[in-house]
């Protein structure tokens, strides 16, 4: 006999669309527009699959849930939503829903879902509820382009588990936010969420900063040092840019992941760890690996469940939402109230977004803190832009002939402060300048001297001494039978 599905939804559109795609494939189709008709057909055994939406007029969705799971553990829900949040997707499947679909949704897609719903089996165990209030604090994600309803599923499916996490993307995507969101709803949302950074630590401290010292151990250490591990401990880890830690913590990282144990700079007994690692980068991990700059194995453990965030200028269509959210910000900050005309709206659209998030919600910090007229209109965000990002042509940046070297680093350290920081420096970023600038600078040589130390050396008007340590210590690759 065909499958019974059970539809509810306010939408007489969308049961209709759905009636005859289901009907198609030789499926029974119910449908309903209230919450109530749903429940009675539930509690009178009808039905093989449950497709509800959220909003309904007399009752939320996600609420039916746990009602109909208690009644009849074997019947199915798939929630359908316009209202896509990520804490929409975190509570239709910490419910326990069998899959949460976004509206506008591919109806190829939502027969496939409904395929597996009436074919997979059931598992043993039900992750836990959690007890989340959409109204209450901030959302961790703001968007409902394509691409962040598919991070939303993702990290629904993921708060529940202990995996180990790797969030790739550019600078100012948010990564942490991602973070914090698995951390803030999943299982060890009691424990501790500790953060480090591994492009602002300096090389030689990072194995101390991680995995703490003893008193003694190195000059200076006059204490016993706690690392973040243990800092972490029951919680999670956030290891950000970890394309950057240096190939003697990732030697130390790795066996903590394969069992569990580290010993702190200067110990001897092996210390147990109970923490759940999330990592992020903006590098290309598998091109560090091809250079010998990253441990192949330490990127398969890292790597369980890949998260890729998009580039701004890819969901430039949740803008819109993103500025709305930061001037509601702004409100509570002190700042008073604006709006932006659909001018500027459309022109912040169009721009680039070297910077992403973080750039977007200082631009909007700094257009609600500066300006008087209450709405906003596109001179001004154009002249913002163009102040942050002052020759910009079809998205490359052309420098003047006459611009001179030490301004042109000057005007791309103006455009990184004002991207990333709030107009100011990042902690530990002089180190972190520096050695962008030499790498680059000593690799190029080595290139055009085709691997020759002593010429590049000449070059550079370094000592060949000098020349070699920075390779060491930059992780340089050589052209090897060359001197």
């Amino acid at each position: 006999m065909a499958s019974t599905i059970l539809i509810a939804d306010d939408d007489r559109g969308i049961r209709t669309v759905l009636t005859q795609a289901l009907a198609r494939v030789g499926y029974e189709v119910r449908t309903t527009g209230t919450a109530a008709t749903l429940w009675r057909w539930v509690s009178d055994g009808q039905g093989d699959l449950v497709i509800t939406d959220v909003v309904m007029p007399d009752e939320n969705g996600l609420d039916l849930i746990p009602r109909i799971r208690k009644l009849r553990p074997d019947l199915r829900v798939v929630v359908m939503s316009a209202h896509s949040t990520l804490m929409t997707a975190v509570k239709a499947t910490e419910r326990g829903a069998f899959e949460y679909l976004p509206k506008p949704f591919d109806l190829k897609e939502l027969v496939n879902v409904v395929r597996r719903a009436l074919t997979e089996p059931h598992p043993q165990e039900r992750q836990p509820e959690l007890e989340a209030e959409e109204g209450g604090g901030q959302l961790p994600l703001i968007g409902r382009s394509p691409a962040m309803q598919d991070i939303y599923r993702v990290l629904a499916r993921l708060m529940g588990t202990d995996l180990t996490v790797m969030i790739a993307g550019e600078s100012g995507t948010g990564k942490e936010l991602v973070a914090r969101a698995l951390h803030d709803y999943g299982k060890r949302r009691n424990g501790p969420f500790v953060a480090v950074n591994m492009a602002a630590i300096p090389r030689e401290l990072i194995e101390s900063e991680l995995f703490g010292h003893e008193k003694g151990a190195f000059t200076g250490a006059t204490n016993r040092g706690i690392g973040r591990f243990e800092q972490a401990e029951g919680g999670t880890l956030f290891l950000d840019e970890i394309g950057d830690m240096p190939p003697d913590a990732q030697t130390r990282l790795l066996r903590v992941l394969q069992q569990g144990e580290y010993t702190s700079v200067g110990g001897r007994g092996a210390i147990r760890t109970d923490v759940r690692i999330v990592a992020a980068t903006h590098h290309d991990l598998r091109q560090l690996i091809r250079q010998g700059r990253f441990r192949e194995d330490l990127f398969y453990r890292l790597n369980v469940v890949p998260v890729r965030l998009p580039p701004l200028r890819e969901r430039s269509e949740d803008i819109p939402a993103l500025v709305q959210h930061f001037l509601a910000q702004a409100i509570k900050e002190g700042l008073p109230a604006k709006r932006l005309d659909s001018a500027a709206i459309e022109r912040l659209r169009r721009h680039r977004w070297p910077g992403n998030v973080r750039e977007l919600e200082n631009l909007v910090r700094r257009l609600a803190a500066l300006y008087a007229q209450e709405e906003i209109d596109a001179q001004i965000v154009e002249a913002e832009l163009s102040e942050a990002h002052p020759i910009e042509t079809g998205g490359t940046t052309v420098v003047a002939e006459d611009e001179s070297f030490g301004s042109s680093i000057e005007r791309h350290l103006r455009g990184y402060f004002a991207a990333h920081g709030d107009g100011l420096p990042a902690p530990g970023l002089h180190d972190r300048v520096v050695r962008e600038v030499e790498r680059p600078l000593i690799a190029l040589t080595l290139a055009l001297t085709r691997g020759n130390q002593v010429k590049a050396a000449e070059l550079l008007g370094i000592n060949r001494n000098t020349l070699r340590k920075k390779i060491r210590e930059l992780d340089i690759p050589v052209v090897r039978g060359l001197r």
